[in-house]
């Protein structure tokens, strides 16, 4: 049927005409409407008013995803690639964020050739539940969503549909009626969340937004209460005895579900034998078992501010999962042996038992190896030695990656304090010391390995990849960063990671540096699972996997599968080997998602939280960095991560201009110059709880001007030293927050990039996720 409608001299037809050309029975006639029938709702076809079916791209139709923007209109990126479709606001004919629409081209369109369109049939809804706040009136109600891109401003709820909810309260709406052209969105009232103000409120209501799961099933709850919460020694067998080395766990004071441990030795002849054991969680987690179907759905454990939604239940993620100390615990250990200049010449995969030493913590091997701290130097006597030599290794290792390329952003990133209740005490800047660097390349060069090992075995197996960035997007940012006299090296259409790492190096410490490496960070592609191995771009590495945190990453829990079996049978049966290969691109899909979802989340419970810290501080005064200039004003940073917008019209001093080249607003008649990183200090004058925003005003016009590239040579060399860091770059991203995730890879920043060892871990755990 398709192929015969998308034949050149194909006109559009209706179901007789259709059934005439295939000699379709009287008895086929019910199969032929069927078929039209799923065609057309999987917008394969469409049909016009006249009942002539033909495919959407003879015409002039495009389908695709609806992204509708906070000023209500709208874009479709349409299947199979092409330039996004614009969608007035008047257009949306009752389509919503995230819909599967079918649109029509229009014959209007813009000036440089970009298309416009009308949403003419939804094909899938996103939403069949939203949060948002109920407003009652007398015989009916309306709940205004939380998400302001919906499309919609409110759904309507009947009396006899609003579950008991009052007015103020924040409830979960079903959807019984979409919005169309003529009518509005009805729906019932499923879920009372209770009051706004009311503690922990706000983190529930993005639990329900983005679905994430709370309870676990009855069948996986019976299933880890039946896992034992001891090794047996039955179980030893077959594994390598590691309880005699110094393996430690190093993790955030906070961290509870410690799934890697480390140990590193010195070889004889000047070189290290590291080794990095990680919780053995597929001997616990079977396959197709209740834990591993939940584990599965949920992809992943998500940390938001007062609350963790873990991929497993707790008495396996924080019990015998979890590497605690001095006691035993099963792990699969990936043993690396290192030359004197960190090049690694050896390597063994190996079922093992652990015994951790010590749950270490990233502050105190800070103090050790920075601060010199003698108290905490004495505390740790028997493993001082080994932490330094750990970071001996660690550095070689840094330093080898980034001279093949790796590219290491290094963004600031917030914490946030919350009391027993859940409210906001304090949002502070997370460090990145070299303790967490010794624990980054740790994990990287375990990942590398394992994938590596199992690429050339050509066994099927899930990679995390992250490919070369579009060379469009190249070029803009080259064209971008010569305006502040910096050069990307490479060919036309070509970057090499190095190049790009050469400019973060020159940055570093400058006051554009918040702004460059974001631009940067946008123009790359985001990192994603895979079956198939595409290469590491961010970290420059022909092979990646994540193999290191099985507690809190489904891609690790199969990896480590997959490895178990590799080590115990040599290589996989053919019927093993069809099944992972079939299973293993839907995984990769699920997973993907998964993570998504979660950085949504995540984000979104760091503005929420970000913004109900300022609320109780208006009036008072701050320094800040511009960390942004636009059109209608300028963004300021705190050293705490949280930005607010100096609004163009509280600038009362003067008429200024925003100079898009100059990355500046200058005004008209003083020529007084605002540029990204300058110094202002700034009064807080508004904070939006809904829409999670800050305004600032600035207490003086006159901008201190931030350092130059050439004041900042000698903070470049410092910050590269041992356990030194530049300021890092928090840029405000106006309707983004900031990825919290493991910081084994750099590049993964808002979900691009890709690396180790994540897990985006409460409390003290840096979580980026790469």
């Amino acid at each position: 049927m398709l192929e015969f409608m998308r034949e050149r001299a194909y006109r559009p037809m209706t179901a007789d005409e259709l059934a005439l050309h295939f000699g379709c029975g009287a008895e086929d006639g019910g199969e032929l409407a069927r078929l039209l029938h799923e065609l057309e709702a999987r917008g394969d076809i469409y049909r016009t008013r006249a009942g002539r079916y033909g495919v959407p791209e003879r015409m002039n139709m495009a389908r695709g995803v609806l992204q509708i923007t906070s000023k209500g209109f709208g874009f479709v990126t349409p299947d199979g690639g092409g330039a996004e479709v614009f969608v007035h606001a008047g257009d949306l004919n009752g389509a919503m964020h995230g819909d599967r629409v079918m649109v029509r081209l229009l014959k209007r369109g813009f000036a440089d050739g970009r298309p416009e369109g009308q949403v003419v049939r939804v094909l899938e809804r996103k939403h069949d539940r939203l949060v948002g706040t109920f407003r009652k009136f007398d015989g009916y109600g309306f709940v205004i969503p939380d998400e302001r891109r919906l499309g919609i401003d409110d759904v309507f709820v009947p009396q006899a549909s609003n579950g008991g909810a009052e007015d103020g309260h924040k409830v979960v709406v079903r959807i019984v009626d979409y919005p169309d052209r003529r009518r509005t969105a009805r729906g019932e009232v499923v879920e009372i969340l209770g009051r706004r103000d009311d503690p922990g409120v706000d983190v529930l209501a993005v639990v329900r937004k983005y679905r994430l799961p709370e309870a676990f099933s009855e069948e996986a709850m019976a299933e880890a209460e039946a896992v034992p919460d001891a090794v047996s020694p039955e179980e030893l067998v077959g594994r390598r005895d590691l309880r005699d080395k110094p393996i430690v766990t190093i993790d955030g004071e906070d961290a509870k579900d410690l799934d890697d441990a480390v140990c590193v030795e010195r070889l004889p002849e000047g070189g290290y034998r590291l080794y990095v054991s990680i919780a053995d969680v597929s001997y616990y987690v079977r396959e197709d078992s209740a834990l591993d179907r939940e584990a599965y759905e949920r992809g992943c454990s998500v940390y938001l501010a007062d609350r963790v939604i873990p991929m497993l239940p707790p008495r396996l993620s924080n019990g015998i999962c979890s590497l605690n100390p001095a006691v035993d615990r099963l792990t699969l250990t990936c043993e690396m042996a290192f030359d004197a200049d960190g090049r690694r010449v050896g390597y063994e995969l190996y079922p093992s038992v652990i015994r951790s030493r010590r749950r270490a913590t990233y502050t105190d091997v800070r103090k050790i190896l920075v601060d010199r701290d003698a108290e905490t130097t004495a505390r740790y006597a028997e493993l001082a030695d080994e932490f330094r030599l750990m970071e001996e290794l660690a550095l070689k290792l840094r330093e080898r990656r980034m001279r093949r390329g790796a590219i290491d952003f290094d963004i600031a990133e917030a914490k946030i304090v919350v009391d027993e209740q859940g409210r906001t005490v304090d949002v502070v800047q997370r460090e990145r010391t070299i303790a967490e660097r010794i624990i980054e390349e740790f994990m990287l060069a375990a990942n590398e390995t394992v994938a590596e090992h199992i690429f050339w075995m050509k066994i099927p197996f899930i990679y995390r990849v992250h490919e070369e960035p579009d060379p469009e997007k190249m070029r803009l940012f080259a064209q971008f960063v010569a305006n502040f006299g910096y050069t990307v090296r490479g060919k036309a259409g070509s970057v090499h990671p190095r190049a790009l790492q050469a400019i973060l190096e020159q940055i570093r410490g400058t006051k554009e540096e918040n702004l460059i490496s974001t631009v940067l960070l946008r123009s790359m592609k985001l990192a994603r699972y895979e079956a198939e191995s595409l290469g590491h771009f961010g970290l420059a590495a022909e092979f990646y996997t994540h193999f290191t945190s099985p507690i809190r990453r489904y891609p690790d829990l199969i990896v480590h599968r997959i490895v178990r079996e590799v080590l115990r049978f040599g290589s996989l049966p053919p019927e093993r080997l069809e099944r992972w290969a079939e299973r293993l691109p839907d995984i990769a899909a699920q997973s993907s998602e998964r993570e998504r979802v979660a950085v949504d989340a995540e984000r979104e419970v760091e503005k929420m939280k970000k913004a109900e810290f300022m609320k109780d501080k208006i009036g008072e005064e701050f320094d800040g960095i511009i960390s942004g200039v636009t059109s209608f004003g300028m963004f300021v940073e705190l050293s705490n991560t949280v930005e607010g917008l100096v609004r163009l019209s509280s600038l009362a001093d003067d008429y200024y201009h925003y100079h898009e080249t100059h990355h500046a607003l200058i005004g008209e008649r003083t020529g007084r110059v605002f540029r990204i990183g300058d110094e202002v200090r700034v009064r807080v004058v508004r904070v939006d709880a809904e829409e999670y925003t800050v305004d600032f005003e600035l207490v003086d016009t006159r901008p201190r001007r931030g350092r130059s590239g050439r004041e900042n040579e000698g903070r470049k060399k410092s910050a590269g030293s041992a356990g030194g860091r530049g300021r890092g770059s928090g840029l405000a991203r106006k309707g983004h927050g900031r990825a919290k995730n493991e910081r084994e890879e750099r590049t993964d920043r808002d979900g691009r990039g890709g690396s180790g060892r994540v897990g985006r871990r409460s409390g003290g755990k840096s979580r980026r996720r790469k």
